[in-house]
């Protein structure tokens, strides 16, 4: 009996297994030819195995700073090429969007956004498209005229752009619950935004509770949800004597484990191990990593 059907997926099984995005597939097949699926009677495309291989080893390259016209290259020249056109690539898209907020010009903010969505898996456009462009907003805000207007403008826009992605993304996610916050007298929440999206492609489900959060609130929601670990971030500013006893407070109150992001997780390391929680990295997708690892060992 012929068993290939069964060596075939379908788009959506494509895209959970490799955490790529329907619209991304399609548009390395259609831009590049990167990706060659076989179709069904109806058209619905269909991937073999050498195909997700094929997906993985382009996210790895994705991974290492190659852009993907360099892949599409280096795919067909089986040799890799120079690595400046990948920054360039992403520096235009940075100045598209300054200059789109410059402008007050949700249009053009929108589609440059959308554009590097459309080409590559969230987890790269944040490292290198949204995480670069805070910081050189931030730098420009403090000095540039109409910087509040132009903070308030990106702010609401960026809020409900990932709002919108993160809640269509985290009702379709059955992996372990995550709850997210910030640390008290945190009120910036684009970290943990960014950091819910990034665990949404791994899987995971998210609670996503904002800005500001005292941590004795943390342990009702622990036992009314089934949580499997808490994730708090907060700024570099924050007083690391106080953070440790809100912590130590916090894992002598719950059995799940407690992970602490953002900057304080640097400055603030030391306090927040001797407490008992485990200090994240400065990289979204290998904060992941730390815990899927943790998680594994504790199950």
């Amino acid at each position: 009996m012929n068993d290939t059907a069964s060596e075939n997926f379908p788009i959506r099984t494509v895209s959970e297994i490799t955490g790529v995005n329907a619209v991304t597939l399609r548009a390395w097949e259609r831009r590049y030819g990167l990706i060659k699926p076989s179709r069904t009677p109806k058209g619905h495309r269909l991937y073999s195995r050498h195909d997700i291989q094929l997906i993985q080893e382009i996210l790895q390259r994705l991974a290492q700073g190659m852009s993907i016209s360099q892949i599409t290259r280096a795919l067909l020249e089986q040799s890799t090429t120079a690595q400046i056109e990948t920054a360039t690539s992403w520096d235009q898209y940075v100045r598209r969007m300054i200059n789109a907020i410059d402008a007050f010009d949700e249009a053009a903010l929108d589609a440059a956004y959308n554009d590097a969505m459309s080409l590559y898996p969230v987890d790269i456009v944040t490292a290198r498209l949204i995480t670069p462009l805070l910081n050189e907003l931030g730098i420009r805000w403090q000095s540039h005229t109409g910087a509040i207007a132009e903070e308030h403008f990106f702010s609401v826009y960026l809020r409900n752009k990932l709002g919108a992605r993160f809640h269509h993304q985290n009702l379709r996610n059955f992996g372990p619950k995550l709850i997210v916050a910030c640390l008290p007298g945190e009120h910036h929440e684009f970290g943990i935004l960014l950091f819910a999206l990034t665990a949404n492609n791994r899987g995971f489900q998210v609670i996503l509770l904002g800005a500001d959060l005292p941590v004795d609130e943390l342990n009702p929601v622990v036992a009314k949800t089934g949580s499997h670990a808490i994730v708090l971030a907060g700024s570099a500013s924050m007083d690391c004597e106080m953070l440790y006893q809100d912590i130590k407070r916090l894992t002598r109150q719950i059995s799940i484990p407690v992970y602490v992001g953002g900057d304080v997780a640097i400055s603030c390391r030391r306090q927040i191990a001797r407490a008992s929680a485990v200090p994240l990295a400065d990289d979204l997708a290998a904060s992941i990593d730390i815990i899927n690892t943790t998680l594994r060992r504790s199950s």
